[in-house]
């Protein structure tokens, strides 16, 4: 079972980027998908996530407004919709799945995997 994340990049304050992640190895129709980031030297921090088939979406305050999560249960993916993006959206991204929404609020969901960086430059 494995996460990929990509769509990372280096850009410019104000600028647009769009993460996806792809499950594999199993579906995750049943579980809610998220994503966490993590900064160099900081903890990691949630973002954003979706409970499972698509429903109710929560953010971090930091990103509520500008970021937006979706997902499309047939291609088992998760995307993260960044605009606005601040030098403080600097961090690895990082996508993850879990039965109980509440594991990945508090960063301690069942699936995780490889991240993608974003760097956002003055």
């Amino acid at each position: 079972v494995q996460l990929q994340a990509s769509g990372g990049g280096s850009v410019q304050i104000g600028s647009s980027l769009r993460l996806t992640c792809v499950g594999s190895g199993r579906s995750f129709s049943e579980y809610a998908m998220g994503w966490f980031r993590q900064a160099p030297g900081k903890e990691r921090e949630f973002v954003a996530v979706i409970k499972r088939r698509g429903g109710s979406t929560f953010y971090s305050d930091s990103v509520k407004g500008r970021f937006t999560i979706s997902r499309d249960l047939a291609k088992n993916m998760v995307f993260l919709q960044m605009d606005s993006l601040k030098p403080e959206d600097t961090a690895v991204y990082y996508c993850a799945a879990d039965e109980k929404l509440h594991n990945i609020v508090i960063v301690n969901a069942e699936y995780g995997g490889q991240g993608t960086q974003v760097t956002v430059s003055s």
